[in-house]
């Protein structure tokens, strides 16, 4: 009897196993076509990443040395890790070039971290060197 009970319960789990899997008419679901056209909308024409969020891509070599150097000349203690303020100056052209109401406030909010707290000017200072260096007005 529990045999036949185990197997009747395995039968009616694969039953709607298959049923679920075969009721999919093709892979356009709405899901499948947000899924796969996502990543793609990111990406700029010519295959940067940088896409229309106004963020640039991340600077290597002297290109990354030199915003480095701006964010440093602000203040010293904001390059300590490297990456955050790299992080923090693409997000500040997306702001500096998406047409911010306050560049200076939101440079001086993005760049307060790690105990750091910046001031309108010194917000001013950080956008004046990344647009030196990583974000040229355009």
């Amino acid at each position: 009897m529990r045999i036949r009970t185990t197997t009747a319960a395995i039968a009616a789990i694969l039953a709607v196993g298959v049923v679920g899997c075969s009721s999919d008419k093709g892979s356009d679901s709405k899901a499948d076509t947000v899924r796969s056209t996502a990543p793609q909308a990111s990406k700029a024409a010519d295959g940067s990443g940088a896409g229309n969020t106004g963020i640039p891509p991340e600077p290597t070599g002297a290109a990354r040395s030199a915003v480095l150097q701006a964010i440093h000349d602000v203040n010293g203690s904001l390059t300590h890790d490297e990456d955050k303020a790299i992080s923090a100056a693409r997000n500040q052209c997306a702001a500096l070039d998406g047409g911010a109401t306050d560049p200076d406030h939101s440079a001086a909010q993005r760049f307060s971290y790690d105990g750091i707290t910046l001031t309108d000017d010194d917000g001013s200072h950080v956008n004046f060197g990344l647009r030196k260096t990583l974000c040229p007005e355009s």
